[in-house]
């Protein structure tokens, strides 16, 4: 029998991803400046207001007002007609120093909190990734590349869009067809939707998705309620890491319990992530299985992890608790080993922001590499 599942995505102009994007904008001014910062940053984005809190502990200083700025304006709102607009907003710095208490384990190498974390992988895709997750990123990302590089295919086009892919799979679990596919993207009052969706379809949908995967069965919804004319911060609040499952395995794989943006590299709620992602896609991509979940879990201020499990759903070649010692024994988890391991004190954090932080290929996204293939095999 056949089954169906359904990941979405959502644009940088979405205001979630805005809060995002400004969270991860303060960390990386502070680390390149200063590797060593500590930050934990938050942002909350409604009409005309923007409000950054949270813990920092740095040597650097940096412009607050400046680095949020520049994010709104380098994501697209720059007219005051969408009432949230780089120049006019307001900005709110209410930032203060870390907890003495949790430094104090973290000075020592130990983990910045307790948690769990996920990493997955599976064949699905050349990304490794599940393939209604990587189809919903391409579809945004292509509505964000038109606006920004050639705004003349669809000159109506505003940052704020979402996504949906639904993908029909036979009982061995293989992507068979693209079901259904929504698109919802911000545009000017000027224009009908019917040619909205005419040009979805035409410049986004046509462009992204295999053809191989669409019929005559496969359902398009554009903007289905009609109308998206209000969007971005003006049209529905936004606050930081409220997209989790849009930015690991779009609900095809579990998450823990923590979000990435604005968080340095000592806060295993991301590096662990990564970590663990980087581990389960050199073990499918060495063939040791079609699909691999590896889970690590923390006490706050202990550097090595409480516990590693590993899942490959009945298609590992050796069982998975052996994959587990394995990994136990060879791999360097504590905080420490990850950062060193997949170098990440550099200011690389704004551009995981959108599309997701796993399956793309970009040299700074340290935890994608094979660097760990040939030692699996």
């Amino acid at each position: 029998m056949s089954y169906f599942f359904t990941s979405e995505s959502v644009s940088e102009g979405h205001p979630d991803k805005v809060c995002d994007a400004i969270s991860d904008g303060v960390l990386d001014a502070l680390l390149k400046k200063d590797p060593n910062s500590r930050v934990a940053v938050e942002t909350l984005v409604t009409t005309g207001l923007v409000v950054v809190a949270g813990e920092v502990t740095t040597s650097a200083y940096i412009d607050i007002q400046e680095v949020v700025r520049k994010t709104i304006k380098d994501i697209g709102y720059t007219k005051a007609e969408y009432k949230f607009d780089s120049e006019s907003c307001a900005v709110i710095n209410a930032i203060h120093s870390q907890s003495l208490n949790i430094a104090m384990g973290v000075d020592k190498g130990g983990a910045g909190d307790q948690g769990l974390m996920f990493g997955y992988a599976c064949n699905q895709t050349p990304e490794l990734m599940p393939m209604p997750i990587v189809f919903a990123h391409k579809l945004v990302k292509k509505l964000a590349d038109i606006r920004k590089k050639n705004i003349k295919l669809m000159p109506y086009l505003r940052p704020d869009a979402k996504s949906q892919v639904t993908i029909e799979y036979d009982e061995n679990h293989k992507p068979i067809r693209v079901d259904t596919i929504v698109v919802s993207t911000q545009h000017d009052g000027n224009v009908k939707q019917e040619k909205i969706k005419e040009d979805v379809l035409k410049y986004v949908v046509n462009a992204v998705i295999p053809k191989k995967y669409l019929d005559k069965k496969t359902k398009l919804h554009v903007n289905p309620t009609g109308m998206f004319e209000i969007g971005g911060p003006h049209g529905d609040s936004g606050v930081t890491g409220r997209k989790i499952i849009v930015d690991t395995y779009g609900g095809w794989a579990p998450h823990g319990g923590g979000a990435f943006s604005g968080k340095d590299p000592s806060k295993v709620d991301r590096s662990a992530t990564y970590a663990a992602r980087h581990i389960a896609k050199n073990i499918v991509a060495a063939k040791m299985a079609k699909e691999c979940l590896v889970q690590v879990a923390y006490a706050i201020g202990v550097a090595e992890p409480v516990s590693i499990f590993v899942d490959t759903k009945g298609t590992g070649k050796i069982p998975d608790k052996e994959i587990a010692k394995i990994i136990k024994k060879n791999i360097d988890l504590t905080p420490k080993g990850i950062i060193e391991r997949l170098k990440l004190k550099r200011p690389i954090y704004q551009k995981t922001v959108a599309y997701g932080h796993f399956g793309r290929n970009d040299k700074d996204f340290t935890w994608e590499k094979l660097d760990l293939v040939k030692y699996f095999k």
